[in-house]
């Protein structure tokens, strides 16, 4: 197993195609009609032209053109005339930035990135067919809870080494009021849901001392699934859809599919283990040939999981045949789980942690999700003029994720911890006075003194999905395993891959990949939730009318892109070159801060004056994945991050 995951750790990809879809080109005729007649036929010319334009991809910026945007005020949103309501429109976009990001995307081709304008509905996820299973549940009259549960569920079937129902997750729904709109000033309400995975009642807090690696793989590893239980509230709560509605086109889905792009490229990293593992071979290798990119692959035992879950709903994941299996896989794999811990799971339904960004209301998830250090970060921010990108303005970012990085290793378990005065203050306005008091603009400092106790494990494989309906309800929703593939474990009784959630509690006196030692906080208990940095969020104008939901995966560098699209926006980009654009990351240890290669070359250089150990990074790297829907007046936007090959759908 540590072969497959030891293949993960290194940076080898291939080079993806891009293809780029055909402008369409309206043809003009010239007539020998009289003055009168011209005016008329140059006016339906001029009609089909602009027709010609709305309904074609946007042609790819000029070199250089994407980062004047962001080093000016001005801003690159239209509003175009509406289309039909059954229409949108999904622009092909090839992100260049500047003569740096020329050279190197001419050299290492991304993948393409696309720009949703939409009217009535909208979904990005990170697969295209996931996104458009949501957007068909829209279409039925369903609402965005309805979307975001059939989304999710897809994205577990056919990208299941970042989520399924062998993981949790956080939500965070927002309901207009019942005279509000999208676009209304009336209030909302809004919940989170957690549903993350907790510790088996026999945990404690030495149970990985003396072999740190079974909190990464094997059953020991494996933490109470929430997922399903998270869902179902939802559905109870909001739905409209009935259950089996939604869960039946992922069982149908996982009977047979071709792999895409995503899962070949994964089944490749973990090539020995697909090959070797007997759980494994029959799905990943079938021939003892690792599948690729177009050959069909069949999760047989996982589609006859979910139907039966579709068909007696998601109790039947807690108790009866399928919690036999787990609690049986996960035991003959080394694990602690048992039937009470599945049958007395629980969700924690909660008012969401609340902040402000410029006015805009940030609603996000509190401990121990990231939501904590996304507001932390935004808190900062604020403090300082930053209307366009400058080397200043990245440096600023920069101090403010280290000492955002050092609050997380004061974060905890609110339930269980002794000192909930210690996280709450973290997102406090007068914390970050504090923060903003301490960053020095000439310079940065080594991590001490950002005062950190210590740090925590890194989460990496996980999904998110952004959803808005026509009538202004938004769900911001993230799921995970934890790692690629989670634990490793995969019961071919019921097809389910199990998380590794144990790996993000601590490990007491043993330092981390990093050499670091882990923070008291987070040590594993009986029942205790472990310390997240997935932050789904939903933002609002000053005027209470929505304006974002958000959120995306890659372990710590999820709240730090989830800023930094949003300076993105600030900048004046759209929302898909928001989310394309490069980006930063710095995390205290190891020592450096990681800068996409596409990055402007003078932010590079003024980032090493200050002191900075500068590491420039590849493009193509899946580091930091962001999905999100928007509305600008009155019309929705959508990006899925191409990173993950992710693709938004609107209607």
């Amino acid at each position: 197993m540590g072969s497959g995951r030891n293949i993960l750790l290194s940076e080898g990809r291939g080079i993806i195609e891009r293809e780029e879809e055909q402008a369409q080109n309206a043809e003009q005729g010239r007539s020998n009609a009289g003055v009168h007649e011209r005016v008329v036929i140059r006016i339906i010319i001029a009609g089909f032209v602009l027709l010609a334009y709305w309904w074609s991809p946007h042609t790819p910026p000029l070199v250089g053109e994407l980062y004047d945007q962001i080093t000016s005020s001005s801003s690159s949103l239209t509003t175009p005339v509406a289309p039909e309501p059954e229409s949108f429109e999904q622009y092909y976009h090839e992100y260049l930035g500047n003569d740096l990001a020329t050279r190197v995307i001419e050299q290492h081709p991304r993948n393409p990135a696309y720009l949703v304008k939409a009217y009535r509905g909208a979904a990005a996820t990170e697969n295209g067919a996931c996104s458009q299973m949501g957007i068909d549940v829209l279409k039925k009259g369903g609402n965005a809870v309805d979307a975001a549960i059939s989304a999710a569920l897809c994205t577990g079937v056919v990208n299941m080494f970042s989520s399924g129902i062998g993981g949790g997750g956080f939500m965070v729904v927002r309901i207009p009021s019942s005279d509000s709109t999208s676009n209304s000033s009336s209030e909302s309400e809004v919940w989170t849901l957690n549903f993350r995975e907790t510790a088996p009642a026999l945990s404690n807090t030495t149970m990985f001392k003396d072999d740190p690696m079974k909190s990464r793989w094997g059953g020991l590893a494996i933490a109470v699934p929430g997922e399903l239980r998270g869902l179902q509230e939802a559905h109870r709560r909001w739905g409209t859809i009935p259950w089996k509605e939604l869960v039946e086109p992922s069982a149908n889905l996982a009977a047979g599919w071709k792999v895409q792009s995503e899962l070949a490229r994964r089944i490749q990293m973990f090539g020995p283990l697909m090959l070797n593992h007997p759980d494994w071979k029959p799905v990943f290798a079938p021939d003892g040939i690792l599948l690729k990119e177009g050959d069909w692959i069949n999760r047989t035992s996982y589609s006859r999981t979910l139907s039966i879950i579709a068909e007696q709903g998601p109790g039947a994941f807690y108790e009866g045949p399928i919690a036999d299996a787990i609690v049986n896989k996960v035991r003959q794999t080394g694990g602690i789980l048992s039937h009470q811990d599945l049958k007395n799971y629980r969700i924690r339904s909660e008012k969401p942690l609340v902040g402000t960004y410029r006015g805009r209301k940030v609603y996000t998830t509190p401990a121990p999700g990231g939501g904590t250090l996304l507001l932390q970060m935004l808190n900062v921010l604020e403090n300082y003029d930053m209307p366009k990108l400058t080397p200043l303005a990245v440096h600023r970012l920069i101090e403010t994720m280290k000492f955002a990085f050092a609050s997380r290793t004061k974060m905890s378990d609110p339930v269980t911890a002794e000192d909930t005065e210690r996280i709450s203050k973290l997102v406090t306005k007068e914390y970050a006075q504090e923060i903003v008091r301490n960053i020095t603009d000439d310079r940065t400092h080594p991590p001490e003194y950002y005062n950190p106790v210590f740090d925590v494990p890194m989460d990496r494989g996980t999904s998110h999905t952004s959803v808005i309906d026509q009538n202004g309800m938004a769900v911001s929703l993230t799921s995970t395993v934890n790692s690629v593939f989670g634990s490793l474990v995969l019961d071919p009784v019921t097809g389910i891959i199990f998380n590794d959630e144990m790996d993000d509690f601590a490990v007491p006196g043993v330092p981390n990949d990093f050499g670091i030692y882990p923070s008291p906080y987070n040590y594993p208990e009986p029942g205790k939730v472990p310390v997240s940095s997935t932050s789904p969020a939903i933002l609002e104008n000053p005027d209470g009318s929505f304006y974002a939901s958000m959120g995306g995966s890659g372990g710590g560098r999820i709240f730090t892109s989830m800023v930094q699209v949003l300076l993105g926006l600030d900048w004046g980009l759209h929302a898909s070159e928001a989310v394309e654009f490069g980006r930063v990351h710095d995390q205290l240890y190891p020592l450096e801060v990681d800068v996409d290669e596409i990055y402007p070359p003078d932010v590079i250089e003024y980032l090493r004056h200050v002191g900075h150990n500068v590491s420039v990074a590849d493009i193509r790297r899946i580091a930091g994945v962001v999905h999100m829907v928007m509305q600008k007046d009155g019309i929705l936007y959508a990006a899925g991050d191409s990173r993950k090959n992710g693709m938004a759908v609107g209607y």
